[in-house]
């Protein structure tokens, strides 16, 4: 039976970014990916946005390290030719109700060092004329990046490290036994196979629970239930009105729907919320509904009075991978290694959402240092 160092499971930004990172540290390692490309699933399906870190808890896994991941991710963009804009965004009250809301961001983002400018809504105006706010606070270290460009450039530095990528190797199975290396059971177009790793990364998103089920040797109780919530983006037909990211007051752990920017200045709206009644990933439906477009209009003359009739069209849509329903509070990224789970050689990554993409790199690292 053949060995490696590392093996990681899921080719998106996090997967990538791990493997680069167990490459780059001295393990032999080699991310294994279902699909027939990179960045299939939750990575090709977002908004492209580094978040500063302006919403989570302080002290939380998620406000580390979207601002250690937010100074990675800047400095890799640069260093590899990644294309990235640090445009900016606007969170803007469209009402005084609203007010003690930015207020409490402020708070959460000094706490977390992560520097937020108060402005009137003449000056917010005065950067984004189209916008109707009360007031808004702006974050200058918010930005967009191309992801797949990132993750080629992650790949790049997987495969010049001496990793590899195998790409359509689902994994099936694997099993964990106290005394001997990781066993995982791989079907290929070539036929199936075994391999035996020091050490395994479950970052396979959308199946990271699903997949930890599978596993023999881990607990149940240590694995989360599998949720999903579909979020879908519309594209403007219309002259782009703003050239800065631009978020509402955001309502429990939904940011609204907001405006994005892509590097060609052209701008999408969303995403929305919506709860999926599955199960598991592959009953998931992409379509993007043209009914949906009305509520979209709703929340966007909030801010923007002047989106005009019927420029909304479908763009496409993405599913989150979540750890709790309806309901339920929104909880931390779940970087689970042996300490949570108590099987040595195995890091699950469970709930990595949004900022997943901003802090993929500061996971990578945390995934070595509990694998170190």
């Amino acid at each position: 039976m053949d060995r490696v160092d590392a093996l990681v499971i899921g080719a998106g930004v996090v997967g990538l970014a791990v493997g680069a990172e167990l490459a780059r540290h001295g393990r032999e390692t080699v991310v294994v990916e279902a699909e027939s490309g990179i960045g299939q699933g939750v990575s090709s399906r977002n908004s492209e946005v580094i978040h500063a870190g302006i919403y989570y808890a302080a002290g939380s896994a998620k406000a580390r390290l979207c601002v250690r991941g937010k100074e990675l991710l800047y400095a890799f963009c640069a260093g590899h030719g990644v294309p990235h804009r640090r445009c900016g965004k606007l969170i803007v009250a469209t009402g005084p109700e609203q007010h003690a809301a930015l207020a409490s961001l402020a708070q959460r983002a000094a706490a977390a060092g992560v520097p937020l400018e108060p402005m009137t809504a003449r000056q917010a105006q005065a950067l984004e004329p189209e916008l109707h706010c009360t007031a808004a606070l702006f974050s200058p270290t918010s930005g967009i990046v191309d992801s797949h460009a990132l993750m080629l450039a992650l790949q790049g530095e997987l495969e010049s490290a001496g990793g590899a990528l195998a790409l359509r190797s689902r994994v099936k199975a694997a099993s964990f036994t106290a005394g001997g290396p990781p066993v995982v059971q791989l079907a290929t177009p070539e036929g199936e196979f075994e391999l035996a790793a020091g050490c395994v990364v479950n970052a396979a998103g959308l199946h990271a629970p699903l997949l930890a089920r599978s596993f023999a040797g881990v607990p149940a109780s240590a694995v989360p239930d599998a949720h999903f919530a579909k979020g879908s983006y519309f594209a403007l037909t219309a002259r782009p009105p703003f050239s800065r990211l631009i978020y509402p007051v955001p309502v429990d752990a939904w940011l609204g729907v907001h405006v994005t920017l892509d590097l060609a200045g052209q701008v999408r709206f969303g995403p929305d919320h919506e709860w999926l009644e599955i199960t598991e990933p592959g009953q998931i439906d992409y379509a993007v509904q043209a009914r949906r477009a009305e509520g979209f209009a709703e929340a966007i003359r909030r801010y923007w009075p002047g989106l005009p009739d019927d420029a909304l069209v479908p763009a496409y849509s993405g599913v989150r991978p979540k750890i709790h329903g309806p309901g339920q509070p929104a909880p931390d990224f779940r970087i689970d290694g042996p300490a949570a789970h108590g099987v040595a050689g195995l890091v699950n990554l469970f709930g990595v959402e949004s900022p997943g993409l901003t802090s993929s790199l500061a996971l990578a690292e945390e995934v070595r240092a509990l694998l170190d």
